[in-house]
């Protein structure tokens, strides 16, 4: 069997061209791959095109220097990122704590048992418990006893306040005249 030097030639010219096509597809996809890469990590367009022409130009060690240069995280990762943050923040805020001694405490909690401040006071009619600055119960409408009624005039808060004392007479006539003057 003779060595044809022909057969040869054609062999590496065949194998150069599957080398070269292998190169163009491993570039191609290279520039591909890096786009859609650098898209789902930023939005900004400079880096997009910034990063796609150093892998288009040198190729894998563009590759090399795109995976060292590159964000982090994507997108979505940073996005989940955020949102744990923000279910940690939400859980720490969530949390009571005492004004008075800043531990912790319970929702249902009258009085901190550490410090004795008092942290809830409860209605006078249905019994649930109501935040200190709150004038009226939410639950059942009933004012709080010594809140500041709005609506009320003076002559109507001085008739309330005779007949709570069971004041009458003079004095509390007095009393009502002496208060004339303020309206």
């Amino acid at each position: 069997m003779p060595f044809d030097p022909g057969f040869l030639s054609d062999l590496v010219l065949l194998l150069a061209g599957f080398g070269g096509a292998f190169l163009v597809a491993l570039w191609v996809s290279l520039v591909i791959w890096t786009y859609r890469d650098i898209r789902a990590r930023t939005r900004d367009l400079l880096m997009h095109l910034l990063s796609v022409f150093l892998v288009a130009v040198l190729n894998v060690p563009g590759v090399l220097v795109y995976l060292i240069l590159r964000p982090p995280r994507t997108l979505e990762e940073e996005y989940q990122h955020t949102l744990e943050e923000e279910a940690l923040l939400q859980s720490l805020e969530a949390q009571l704590f005492c004004p008075g001694c800043e531990r912790r405490v319970q929702e249902d909690w009258q009085i901190c048992p550490n410090c004795q401040t008092r942290l809830r006071k409860p209605c006078v009619h249905c019994g649930r418990l109501l935040e200190l600055p709150w004038n009226i119960c939410p639950y059942c409408a009933t004012p709080v006893p010594g809140a500041r009624k709005e609506t009320l005039s003076l002559d109507e808060a001085l008739q309330e306040l005779q007949s709570a004392g069971g004041q009458s007479g003079p004095e509390s006539e007095g009393e009502a005249s002496s208060f004339a003057f303020l309206e």
